[in-house]
């Protein structure tokens, strides 16, 4: 299948809280639906737009058969991959926009202060190593 037609986490590397919420999605996605890939990968660049780039959130982002979600919209968007109960999630879609990518962005912006930041990516194990493009 090609990248384009991929379901695809778009994820900050060095963040502590993305690559748990990368452990977190390993465990509770079983049907091994979701690719992943760091922010600035050849996989990254390839796919979006020079255009959209600047403008993107640099936390999680969600390429799902040529579609780039952001924000909350791609953490709700990931949530239909995953196993009961994390798929209930999805009700939060009842939720305003406006307040849920306020929410997202509070947590995106405070991430480093609350969390940390690693020296270098995360490196995947053997067994998971297949779900990771670059």
């Amino acid at each position: 299948m090609p990248l384009e037609k991929r379901k695809i986490v778009f994820f900050d590397g060095v963040c502590h809280l993305c690559m748990g919420s990368v452990q977190f999605l390993l465990k509770h996605n079983p049907s091994e639906s979701l690719l992943f890939s760091s922010i600035g990968s050849k996989t990254y660049l390839e796919l979006v737009p020079k255009s959209q780039e600047t403008s993107l959130p640099d936390s999680i982002l969600y390429w799902k058969e040529g579609n780039l979600l952001v924000e909350s919209d791609a953490i709700l968007g990931i949530t239909k991959e995953l196993s009961f109960p994390w798929k209930l999630g999805i009700f939060f879609w009842i939720v305003p926009k406006l307040i849920r990518n306020g929410i997202y962005r509070f947590v995106a912006k405070h991430r480093y202060q609350w969390f940390g930041k690693a020296e270098s990516c995360m490196v995947p194990t053997p067994d998971v190593k297949k779900r990771f493009l670059d």
